[in-house]
């Protein structure tokens, strides 16, 4: 191999660690569950439309403080403080996922395989999308019906 070609491949194998690295960053080991919960519900959330993991330090929470309240909040995984907030009084209602209907939700996901996720949300349809890693490190989306638990869809790439 020519100098020049290996100096080409060295940065580009470079970025692709750095690109895999950073993806996984996004994701929380299953196990982690309570320990979010607990930060929600010590918060004040009684339904969340959805938990976002960002870049592995932090988990953004999106969803109802009480019938009128809704927040965005973005807490530390390290202590669970409150990085940042922003609130908005609306008259439609709170709606969600309950603690229940997460736990249940992921125990669907953990039966298809996920071990770690990204993200989970909730149309107002009632269908809760999970999107995460597999036990065989693969991407999988999972979709299950609010209530009922039944799967919906999966997706693995």
């Amino acid at each position: 191999m020519t100098p020049m070609k290996k100096a080409v491949l060295l940065p580009a194998s470079a970025l692709l660690l750095v690109a895999t690295t950073a993806a996984q960053a996004d994701r929380l080991p299953l196990e982690r569950l309570d320990e979010v919960l607990n930060y929600t519900a010590n918060y004040g959330f009684t339904h969340l439309e959805e938990l976002s993991v960002d870049d592995g330090r932090r988990i953004e929470a999106e969803g109802w403080l009480d019938e009128e309240w809704f927040a965005d909040v973005e807490f530390s995984l390290d202590s669970g403080e409150s990085l940042s907030e922003e609130r908005e009084r609306l008259v439609s209602g709170a709606w969600g996922m309950s603690e229940d209907d997460i736990r249940q939700a992921f125990e669907m996901a953990r039966q298809e395989g996920m071990t770690a996720f990204e993200e989970i949300d909730i149309s107002r349809s009632g269908i809760i999308d999970i999107e995460g890693e597999s036990d065989d490190g693969r991407d999988i989306e999972i979709s299950v019906r609010q209530g009922s638990f039944d799967v919906v869809e999966i997706d693995r790439d």
